[in-house]
């Protein structure tokens, strides 16, 4: 087909061409990321037998510079351009996957979170240039529709991945899995640079740079965008809600794998099952989600998927109870876990864009995905301290999702009265 599945009718316009690509080449690289990213944790555990509080522990540690990246990621974009920056963070991913391979050949503790680490920062320092890139190409509703594009592209690479990864680490090894990943990056890195233009806003900005030291002044200083950001009360305290849902919403990336796997007793192929089930309900939920959402309040979006994601958390509880058996709750909790994922996506990829002034978006990407990592960088620590202290599945599982609720409160009581509305419009 000329055009990507994302509509349900004849009036629907085809999107920019360069969004198209960018969600097929997020496709490879997803592959070769979710190869080995989802399983992190479980090397850890079975290979280096490390606890669950130790495990939390290093995964918020491998976070913190990736979180001190980023607000200069969204500077930089602004100021470099989208695609140079993207580029640049693609092959230093790859590098750094390859890195990792070899450390867990070596059992090499350090190296391999020195090497996940630098993997985080750089994928950190390429995702607000592909906010911006996205945002740069698209207006309005069409925006919220490039994100979701966006999105199942990656999805298909990360269901491929996942699903691969769980079977291949059982037969071959974590080593052999992260050095396929690496190469399957680098092929997703080529395939970028082969594809990808430059955004409207990469032009301006090398013709600016062509005129030399006249354009300067055009240039917005780094202090007048950090003031901008600083002035704005409701986009900070959206940033602060959607760090709070990230203390409950980050318990999705480590604390499910680890609980399902050694708590519950699922296998890796069950595991990689799993992950794979959700990255195909992305693929052929996210449109239809993203299809219903276009038009209502971003901010009602936002609450509505912190609420799946409580609820998804809650019905995993029940696993030692449930009559259907573990692996039914398991993917139970998958499905419910995934379309919270899905609606959650729609505003947190969409709306910093809609809330940045001209020449701003590459800023507010930055300090959005800046805040809200502070609550991704504590969630696994949080996680691995629950699992390792508290046995009881379901005074667990609240324990994690006493964070939505605040964050929740905050987003309907405080942050939507105070947005545009035209803005605040999926």
């Amino acid at each position: 087909m000329d055009r990507p599945p994302l509509g349900g009718g004849p009036e629907e316009a085809p999107l920019e061409r360069n969004v198209r690509w960018l969600g097929i080449a997020g496709a490879i690289r997803a592959t070769g990321m979710s190869l080995i990213g989802p399983y992190f944790a479980l090397y850890l555990r079975h290979v280096l037998d490390l606890g669950f509080a130790e495990i939390g522990v290093l995964a918020a540690v491998v976070g913190i510079v990736p979180l001190a990246t980023v607000p200069f990621a969204g500077l930089v974009t602004d100021r470099l351009g989208r695609r140079r920056l993207f580029l640049v963070g693609l092959a230093a991913e790859a590098a750094s996957i390859l890195a990792a391979a070899y450390a867990m050949d070596r059992h090499a503790l350090v190296g391999l979170l020195v090497a996940v680490a630098c993997a985080q920062t750089v994928g950190t320092i390429a995702g607000p240039a592909l906010s911006a890139y996205v945002a740069d190409f698209t207006q309005a509703s069409e925006r919220t529709l490039g994100f979701t594009w966006v999105r199942i592209g990656w999805n298909v690479g990360f269901t491929l991945g996942v699903f691969s990864g769980g079977a291949l680490i059982g037969l071959v090894g974590f080593v052999e899995v992260g050095l396929a990943a690496g190469v399957v990056l680098l092929v997703g890195t080529v395939a970028v640079a082969l594809v990808l233009e430059p955004s409207p806003y990469d032009r301006a900005l090398a013709q600016r740079k062509q005129r030399g030291a006249s354009a300067r002044g055009e240039r917005t200083p780094v202090s007048t965008s950090l003031r901008i950001l600083l002035s704005d009360r409701p986009f900070l305290a959206l940033c602060a809600a959607v760090a709070l849902a990230e203390l409950t919403v980050g318990q999705w990336g480590t604390t499910f794998p680890i609980y399902s796997n050694v708590v519950l007793g699922v296998p890796y192929s069950i595991l990689g099952l799993g992950l794979a089930f959700n990255g195909v309900l992305v693929v052929f939920a996210q449109a239809p989600t993203t299809r219903a959402a276009v038009g209502h309040r971003h901010t009602g979006v936002l609450a509505l998927g912190i609420g799946l994601y409580a609820a998804g958390f809650a019905f995993l509880s029940l696993a030692d109870v449930f009559v259907g058996g573990v692996v039914a709750v398991f993917f139970g909790a998958v499905f419910i876990l995934t379309m919270g994922e899905n609606v959650m996506s729609i505003p947190t990829t969409t709306l910093p864009s809609n809330l940045a002034p001209p020449g701003e978006i590459g800023s507010y990407n930055g300090a959005f995905f800046a805040i809200m990592g502070a609550g991704q960088l504590i969630a696994p620590a949080v996680g691995g301290f629950a699992l390792a202290y508290v046995a009881n599945p379901q005074l667990l599982w609240t324990l994690l999702a006493l964070p939505s609720l605040p964050a929740i409160a905050l987003i309907v009581g405080f942050v939507t009265p105070r947005l545009r509305a035209s803005a605040n419009r999926a």
